[in-house]
């Protein structure tokens, strides 16, 4: 039997590098902890097969069995993917996968999702507290000109770091109620405040083993690269959990964020 595919995604600054080494830390679940092609993997397959002339021309005399083709072939490759994997769970990482739910779950239909959320000022805070660490070097999207009420505007534009997976996020809403029942969504503050069982919580939500993480002993593994955008969002894991000092920012920017986005409010973080 193949693993059971849990993939992790959401917003960014939001605990997904946390979320990641806590789930490696159960026996049951095999965790690389940094970011996967595999979800762009699929997304290409999908583009390329919607363009090639022989495999359409295959769809116009024998759609059934042409499309049944392709489903077997994407599944075969996410299995593939992970066919050296011993554990009874398999976690990719990725952020795209929110987006792209309703792709995976039909070629794997028993697929999970775990969302990382996180308050948006505290987000955004985050990624301005280290482009001030890192201001000698630009973002990947070349934000470093702008001023911080700029910065702030862009980063929440549709296709821009904090803006895109909000746009998939807000989409949830629009999903059947069998496919939300997929996802389970994980607040960075909760995480931060308990760990333990908040992470008791997902492992039975995966239908896993009970099992109590150590928060102040956790294992080390793979270290994401940071180069690939400049050292502005940093992946580094710590062998235990402490909480991070709020970021203090300008108060017009934290009442727009809130204004332009109150249904994130509303559904996250009611008052």
């Amino acid at each position: 039997m193949p693993p059971k595919f849990v993939g992790v995604t959401g917003l960014p600054r939001a605990g997904s590098t946390l979320l990641c080494q806590l789930l490696a830390q159960h026996p049951e679940i095999k965790c690389e902890g940094h970011s996967s092609p595999l979800c762009n993997t699929l997304l290409g397959i999908r583009r390329m097969m919607s363009d090639d002339t022989f495999f359409l021309a295959q769809l116009d005399n024998s759609f059934e069995s042409s499309y049944a083709h392709l489903t077997s072939a994407m599944q075969g490759f996410l299995r593939g993917w992970n066919q050296d994997c011993q554990q009874s769970v398999v976690v990719d990482k990725n952020r795209a996968w929110l987006h792209a739910v309703e792709l995976l779950l039909h070629i794997e239909p028993e697929a999970k999702l775990i969302v990382c959320i996180r308050e948006l000022g505290q987000i955004y805070g985050s990624i301005e507290a280290q482009h001030q660490r890192t201001i000698l070097l630009d973002f990947i999207d070349h934000l470093a000109d702008f001023d911080r009420f700029g910065r702030a505007d862009i980063l929440f534009a549709k296709d821009k770091a904090i803006g895109a997976p909000l746009i998939s996020l807000h989409a949830v809403l629009d999903l059947p109620k069998h496919v939300q029942e997929r996802l389970y969504f994980v607040r960075f503050e909760d995480m931060m405040a308990q760990p333990a069982a908040c992470m008791s919580h997902i492992y039975a939500w995966l239908g896993l083993s009970p099992f109590e993480i150590d928060p102040n002993n956790l294992k080390v593994g793979i270290q994401e690269s940071d180069s690939h955008y400049h050292h502005k969002y940093r992946h580094k894991q710590h062998t235990r959990i402490e909480k991070p000092s709020k970021h203090e920012f300008s108060a017009r920017i934290q009442a727009q964020i809130e204004t332009a986005y109150a249904w994130f409010y509303q559904l996250y973080y009611p008052t």
